[in-house]
């Protein structure tokens, strides 16, 4: 924490801590306080410590956490058991200790904002504590006798109750002339009680000695130093700065925060410094002067935000008046803030526009509209008319940028129509006109208006009206007019449709208009009408070259339309009909309209320019007209190269005439042409002529052998094997060889292609040539081959076909028979293999004869197609004895054959193969001499496991010794000790764990002790010192001693758990119980030991081992808790006893279920009192009275329950069985209950009268039930004075009722008491009524009196009179004086010769009536002079202002306006026919 140390300027570190130690074999708690990171030579805080001094019932007790609070300087240390001890942290004194929790408090956390802390206790409460503001310094002043310590905590926290002992040393200080003393105690003080009026005069008293400071000045010092003065005193110290004109003491006082601005000290900085008052005022919210100070600066913007800040309101009309004579630009600026003040303009947006206009100001009063009419409302109509009017007039060209802006729509929109057409401004007007006649009245000045604008406009009218509108212009200018139309066409087209825009045009023949409209919208119509109509209209107004580049770029025209139209119009130029034509492929059509028109001009220019390539087309077309051939060759080779020969063949040899291209082709192939179209044609010409055309097939390299070829099957089949053996035409060929019965060319072909694909293909099932294509090939194409990839492809496809006979056979001729591939390794594997599959039994033959083959390889074929004598001969041959001895044992199982091939070539391998073969059989035996033999260690784990489901564990043992020799495994050396275990060999056992080994020693322990060979298991325990494992082997054993000594080496709670249970099963309870002392000190095992004990009926051994437990150091609530149980089940005599000493430490709610069950009540009770059930304790009282009850005990917990419900529980439960109690009980939970309720409980129990004392206690709160039972009870009783102070006290209850019930009541006074009900209630005829029968005259009057109605005043001094009672009418005539008339009054005297009775009341009347005239007439001279001095006043006013008004320009338009402040009167408005106006409802703002 920070700590300020007298005479040093920085704060200081203080940490505080608590120790607790021995000390002369006592234990002492202390406090510490010191300083970290002192600064050598600058003051420091001393280290403190203080005594943590705990009761004796907590002397266990100690610290758990600490919270310092900055608010107070207190050190809060919180205990474990909920101790709060606070110390002063300051000089560590002791202030307080209390217990703040009965439970143990785990966590705390500070709570600044109160100067306490939060503490969280076991139950999950949530607790906060601090100081009380209050008691705390009289605590410490009165109690704890310290009055410096009391002084210095009311000072450090600003806390009450030190102002006697402060004024106190303030007055000892002052008197000792220590003024600075005084001082700093008296800015110190708490709450600042010194800091006042008198304190400043008691030092202004004092004399000031020269060369000293003044001790005012050190007063006022020592504040500034500490913090900010108050109002008083900031304004004493600013007039001495003032007087001394030290003013820049004062702003840097207020920029520092020292001095407290208030109005008074504002109104005496204005005298030397406007600016710093200003800003005093503004500090101190004194609004009315900020406003005058800025109006005196003209910072009149600055006035809008003040205000809007402070919440001010400003004559805001005056002030924009004011602005407005000086400077209009800055009036116009002020109007615009004050239109975007929250909750709007407080002056009328009208109003301030006529301020302008006054004085012509237009564009000033322009900008304002067009800024506050931005928003475009619909109540702005009236001002967005007028500011349009004004410019329309005045400006046009500003009112046409405003229609321009688009900011206004709800103005007088045919009126400003009408202005806009007088001023000239067409385009606006037709923009405002709605009907059809002045549209076109207007529109026809095309002249002076801009046609874009136009333009425009045509887009806001409807379909009809522009339709009307543009047949009205073309009527009166086609010509001038017909631009704008076809660019309105253009633009809104959509709108007024294509088709009657394209009508409007063509009604007035207007081509060129047509021409330029679809022009525009060519581009994106795709319709085929308006690109005809496009085409039409530019080839009738001459436009050759739109209609070539529309022919030639549209993709929408209709073709045969367009070709039609334009061979019908005959143009001179024939490129328009060309382009559509070969496009859209009307070649023949074309050709044969330009050879009939003689333009064979144009059919040269298309073959040649356009489109070579579809000569073909325009040849077959002039062949069909009969065009010479002569022209024909021509026109061919004037293309050349560039004539597709395809289609050109096609076109001549669709019509024979073939031999007419010959010179063509041989030109091309002269030239070096590779077309294979042009070789093709060359080759049907060959072909057809016979001229070699073997030569030609198996030379040419260009032509594709499958046209050809095709082109020779019906003229010679065996040039057609040529031509597609040429071009390897697969398919084409098997079809023609097939078809013609040539299989030994088929066979040689397939033989040399290996191709895969083409043999599968041939050697398909479904070839139904198969048969005589196998045989060419085994007896002509395969033998006539020398390459080796030939057979071995043609061998591959047999195999893919799957024909092993075939395939056998093939192979038998190569390989068997004298060949060049008889010894070819590949083709003997394939011919065993192939056996192997189709042929089993010449296998073992093939092995004989043949000795070039892969031996491993076919062997385990041979295995895999289960030819196991077969494989086993194969790898006999080629000494594969693993292998071999491996088909023995897995295929042919024969073991005997294994072990005597094994001792025939005796390998390790072999033997270790045997081994294992045995060892699946189980000749476990057998199988451990094999691996023996073997030297094999890799199965040692298969062999141990063999071997002890075998159970041959002397075999096992020689085994594992064979192997520890060649490794160190963990498990073997595990398993030969198990082993030797197994024969009972403990001293091996002993001898092999003293040897280096590498056993897992605890898991063979665990298996030992699992099997039950305690005595090798404790072997193994006690040499790895497993004690919790040798504890339980002794247990097994039945040596308990040694069990328990085991168990304590091992110090495992499971290892005591179970030597324990051990014991008491064998009835040792003299070791059971030393076993649960140290198990029951576990919260988690002591339930687990209490229901061992408990199910085996050992209870008084339990409850022995608990009551032993309590002493143990590390006794725990559970111990406590379970001796509870025990005592609630097994020994009642002791609960309570145990119960009262230990209720801190026992789990309340466990014992609570116990007692419950028990039906213990008087414990169960004291627990739920103890554990705050106070709820659950009430009903338990009240359900086992007898046992349970006691009325002081019952009395403080019914009061804390918290259902309601048990209240009144609880007045049934004293009601039957202790009912002289239930008042006392009552009285008790008065605060807490619903009196109807009690009240109703009684009324239907018969027994009011028993709780009177009660109701009567309660009856102030003026409850309905009670008060009428009170009042019943009363009236019963005769108990009318009771009965009327219940009445007059409390009012709530039927009053009419018990009016009604004791009117005819036997006793007067009762009768009284209802007529004072009935005057109560406003009844006051029942009540005057009642009261004259029983003559009660004087209740009558004061009845007649309260009432205030004159009717029934009047009626009582008639009825006295006809009683006769002229004492009672003038008694009456006092009492009622304000109601009764005086004419009746005197009346009724004179006639009935009452006068001297009513005289008393006359002096009365007169002499009141005479003081309110003399009243009355001094009031009216004193307004009179009011009047007159009203008067005189305003004539000076007037006078005033008639003044000032002569001193104004006669240029301005409009008359004065007002001035403001500082000597400017208020001009007269009489001279505009208005009355004169009071200073604009404004205070002067000359006092400001």
């Amino acid at each position: 924490m920070l700590f300020q140390v007298a005479g040093n300027d920085n704060a200081s570190i203080l940490i505080s801590f608590a120790s607790r130690s021995f000390n002369a074999g006592q234990l002492t708690s202390k406090l510490h306080v010191i300083e970290l990171g002192a600064v050598p030579g600058k003051p420091s805080f001393t280290k403190k410590q203080a005594d943590l001094f705990f009761p004796p019932d907590f002397a266990d007790d100690f610290p758990v956490s600490m919270q310092i609070s900055q608010k107070y300087g207190l050190i809060y240390v919180i205990t474990k058991q909920g101790l709060l001890f606070v110390y002063d942290l300051e000089t560590a004194s002791a202030v307080y200790r209390n217990r703040i929790s009965p439970d143990p408090i785990f966590l705390t956390t500070d709570a600044s904002s109160v100067g306490g802390f939060y503490a969280v206790n076991r139950r999950g409460q949530v607790l906060l504590a601090t100081v009380n503001e209050a008691t705390l310094v009289p605590f410490v002043s009165g109690q704890l006798n310290n009055l410096e310590l009391a002084v210095n905590l009311a000072k450090r926290g600003n806390l009450p109750g030190a102002e006697n002992l402060v004024v106190q040393r303030f007055q000892e200080l002052f008197s000792q002339a220590k003024y600075k003393e005084a001082a700093e105690l008296a800015a110190e003080s708490p709450q600042g009680i010194l800091r006042t009026p008198d304190t400043v005069a008691k030092f202004q008293s004092v004399p000031v000695q020269a060369g000293q400071t003044p001790p005012l000045l050190q007063y006022f010092g020592t504040l500034l130093t500490r913090g900010k003065l108050n109002a008083f005193e900031s304004l004493e110290l600013s007039r001495l700065v003032v007087n001394q004109n030290k003013k820049n003491l004062l702003e840097n006082w207020l920029a520092e925060d020292k001095l407290e601005c208030t109005e008074e000290l504002g109104d005496l900085v204005k005298t030397v410094d406007n600016d710093l008052a200003l800003k005093i005022y503004i500090k101190a919210r004194a609004t009315p002067k900020v406003v005058a100070a800025f109006a005196e600066r003209r910072e009149f913007d600055k006035i809008l935000i003040y205000s809007k800040q402070v919440g001010y309101n400003p004559d805001y009309l005056f002030l924009l008046q004011t602005i407005l004579r000086t400077d209009p630009q800055a009036a116009v600026n002020f109007a615009l803030m004050m239109s975007q003040m929250e909750g709007g303009c407080p002056v009328d947006y009208n109003t301030i526009t006529d301020l302008f206009l006054q004085r012509n100001l237009i564009r000033e009063a322009t900008a304002f509209l067009l800024d506050v009419l931005k928003p475009n409302l619909p109540e702005h109509g009236f001002l967005q008319t007028k500011v349009l009017e004004i410019n329309l007039v005045t400006f046009p060209n500003v009112a046409d940028a405003i229609l321009a802006n688009g900011m206004f729509s709800h103005y007088d929109r045919p009126r400003i129509g009408q202005l806009c057409e007088k001023a000239g401004l067409y385009i606006r007007a037709l923009q405002h006109y709605t009907e059809l006649p002045d549209i076109k009245r207007v529109i026809v000045n095309t002249h002076v208006i801009e046609p874009q604008a136009l333009v425009e406009f045509f887009g806001t009218l409807s379909r009809e009206w522009a339709l009307e509108c543009m047949k009205d212009l073309l009527l009166v200018n086609l010509r001038g007019n017909l631009q704008i139309i076809v660019q309105t066409a253009k633009e809104y087209c959509e709108q007024l449709g294509v088709d009657a825009c394209i009508k409007l045009f063509e009604q007035f023949k207007s081509y060129e208009g047509l021409y330029f409209f679809l022009g525009s919208y060519l581009s994106s119509s795709e319709d085929p009408e308006i690109h005809f109509k496009y085409i039409e209209a530019a080839a009738k107004t001459g436009q050759i070259k739109e209609v070539e580049r529309v022919t030639r770029e549209s993709n929408f025209y209709d073709p045969e339309k367009t070709k039609n139209f334009l061979m019908e119009a005959k143009l001179p130029d024939a490129r328009p009909l060309i382009n559509v034509c070969d496009r859209f492929g009307f070649v023949p059509d074309l050709t044969h309209y330009l050879y009939v028109n003689n333009m064979l001009r144009y059919i040269e220019g298309y073959v040649q320019k356009v489109n070579p390539g579809n000569a073909p087309l325009v040849v077959g077309q002039l062949l069909d007209d009969e065009c010479a051939e002569d022209f024909i060759k021509g026109l061919i080779l004037s293309v050349r190269s560039l004539l597709p020969v395809e289609p050109l063949v096609e076109e001549c040899e669709k019509r024979n005439r073939l031999r007419l291209l010959t010179q063509f082709l041989e030109h091309l192939v002269s030239e070096g042409s590779q077309d294979v179209h042009v070789h093709n044609a060359l080759g049907k010409i060959i072909i057809d002529s016979g001229d070699n055309p073997e030569h030609f097939l198996t030379t040419n390299p260009y032509y594709d052998s499958r046209v050809v070829g095709k082109y020779c099957e019906k003229r010679d089949p065996t040039l057609a094997v040529v031509a597609y053996r040429r071009g390897q035409c697969d398919d084409e060929l098997i079809n023609v060889t097939n078809k013609n019965s040539l299989f030994k060319l088929q066979a040689r072909y397939v033989v040399e292609r290996m191709d895969g694909d083409l043999w599968e293909k041939v050697l398909s099932p479904d070839n139904e040539y198969r048969r005589q294509l196998i045989d060419q090939v085994v007896s002509t194409a395969l033998p006539e081959s020398k390459s080796p990839d030939q057979v071995s492809a043609t061998v591959k496809a047999f195999m893919t076909a799957d024909l092993p006979h075939e395939l056998i056979e093939l192979l038998e001729k190569i390989v068997l028979q004298n060949s060049a591939f008889s010894g070819n390794f590949n083709l003997q594997n394939l011919l065993i293999l192939t056996a192997i599959k189709a042929d089993p039994s010449r296998v073992m033959d093939y092995i004989n004869r043949l000795d070039n083959f892969d031996g491993p390889a076919i062997g385990e074929v041979a295995v895999e197609a289960q030819l196991y004598e077969e494989a086993f001969a194969i790898f006999k041959k080629f000494n594969l004895n693993f292998s071999a001895v491996n088909v023995l044992l897995d295929n042919i199982r024969s073991i005997d054959r294994a072990v005597e091939f094994a001792f025939r070539v005796e390998e390790e391998a072999v033997w270790s193969q045997v081994a294992k073969a045995q060892l699946r059989e189980g000749l476990v035996s057998e199988a451990i001499e094999s691996f023996i033999r073997a030297d094999d260690a890799t199965q040692f784990l298969e062999v141990i496991k063999a071997a002890e489901d075998a159970d041959v564990y002397h075999d096992l043992v020689r085994y594992l010794l064979m192997v520890r020799q060649k490794s160190k495994e963990p498990k073997v050396d595990s398993e030969l000790i198990y082993a030797y275990a197994k024969i009972d060999q403990l001293g091996e056992i002993e001898e092999f764990i003293l040897m280096p080994n590498v056993a897992n020693l605890q898991n063979v322990g665990d298996r030992l002790y699992d099997e039950a060979l305690y005595e090798a298991a404790k072997i193994i325990f006690r040499f790895i010192s497993n004690w919790a494992k040798l504890a339980v082997t002794h247990v097994k054993l039945k040596e308990f001693q040694s069990a328990v000594d085991a168990a304590r080496k091992a110090n495992s709670s499971k290892t005591w758990k179970e030597v324990c249970f051990a014991c008491v099963d064998a009835e040792e309870f003299r070791l059971a119980q030393i076993c649960g002392l140290n198990i029951i000190i576990q919260v988690d095992d002591l339930e687990e030991v209490s229901e061992y004990y408990q199910n085996r009926g050992c209870f008084s051994e339990l409850i022995s081992l608990m009551e032993s437990g309590l002493g143990l150091e590390r006794a725990h609530m559970g111990i406590f808790t379970e001796l509870g149980v025990l005592y609630a089940r097994y020994r009642p005599e002791k609960l309570m006893e145990h119960i009262k000493l230990f209720s801190t430490r026992l789990n309340i709610p466990k014992l609570i279920r116990a007692c419950d069950e028990q039906q213990h009540w008087k414990e169960l009770t004291y627990l739920y009192i103890q554990y705050d059930e106070f709820d659950n304790a009430a009903t338990t009282i009240m359900n086992h009275s007898p046992e349970a009850w006691d009325h002081m005990q019952f009395k403080d917990v019914v009061v804390k329950v918290a259902n309601v419900e048990l209240y009144y529980k609880a007045v049934h439960f004293y009601l039957q069985e202790h009912p002289d109690l239930i008042n006392d009980l009552l009285n008790v939970i008065a605060l807490r209950v619903d009196h109807t309720r009690v009240v109703d409980i009684m009324r239907k129990a018969g027994q009011l009268r028993l709780v009177k004392p009660y109701m009567v206690a309660v009856q102030s709160n003026n409850v309905s039930a009670v008060n009428e039972a009170l009042n019943g009870i009363y009236i019963e009783e005769e108990d009318y004075d009771r009965l009327r102070e219940s009445i007059e006290l409390h009012d709530n209850f039927d009053q009419i009722g018990l009016a009604q019930k004791i009117e005819k009541h036997e006793l007067l006074e009762m009768r009284r008491v209802a007529a004072y009900i009935y005057k109560k209630a406003g009844r006051w005829k029942q009540s005057i009524a009642l009261s004259k029968k029983d003559n009660l005259y004087k209740d009558c009057m004061e009845t007649c009196s309260q009432s205030g109605e004159r009717e029934l005043s009047e009626e009582l001094l008639v009825y006295f009179i006809e009683q006769g009672k002229k004492e009672c009418f003038a008694a009456c005539l006092f009492v009622c004086y304000d109601l009764i008339r005086p004419d009746v009054a005197l009346e009724l005297a004179w006639m009935n010769n009452m006068i001297d009775f009513a005289f008393p009341y006359l002096l009365q009347f007169i002499r009141e009536y005479t003081s309110k005239v003399d009243e009355l007439i001094k009031e009216k001279l004193e307004a009179l002079s009011e009047v007159k001095a009203k008067e005189k006043e305003e004539k000076d006013m007037v006078a005033q202002q008639n003044m000032y008004a002569q001193l104004l320009p006669l240029a301005l338009p409009a008359p004065p306006m007002p001035g403001m402040g500082g000597g400017f009167a208020p001009p007269p408005m009489g001279g505009m026919g208005m009355p004169p106006m009071p200073p604009y409802g404004m205070p002067s703002m000359a006092p400001y």
